[in-house]
């Protein structure tokens, strides 16, 4: 699966309506941004099972603003509708893929019980 580009419109449906969704916020004039596109697009092409989404923070400012994105490239991972990471910095391939991993092995529903008898 590639990348898409995420929209405003777009985003509590992709957030909501899929298990997992890694989002990267970025810029064409930022260069970490530029670094970082091959991993994503490699991961994306890895696991396909993931949805990786990308902002354009330049076309979309309201999103990236309500997002509270002070720095680019961030990267944000959500499982079942729940933010589990949220990182400025690009990631090495590797830590994405480790990323990537932990996020597919965290047991969302497990936590919202314990925190519901908590």
């Amino acid at each position: 699966m590639t990348t898409r580009d995420l929209t405003a419109e777009q985003f509590n449906e992709t957030v909501e309506s899929n298990d997992i969704v890694l989002i990267d916020f970025w810029a064409s004039w930022c260069g970490p941004c530029r670094q970082f596109a091959p991993a994503f697009q490699a991961s994306s092409e890895k696991h396909p099972d993931v949805v990786h989404a990308k902002v354009d923070t330049e076309a979309e400012q309201q999103l990236a603003a309500a997002a509270q994105i002070r720095s680019i490239p961030t990267l944000m991972a959500f499982k079942k509708g729940k933010l589990l990471f949220n990182q400025a910095g690009a990631l090495p391939p590797a830590a994405l893929e480790d990323l990537v991993q932990q996020v597919k092995a965290f047991d969302v529903e497990a936590v919202q019980a314990d925190a519901e008898q908590g």
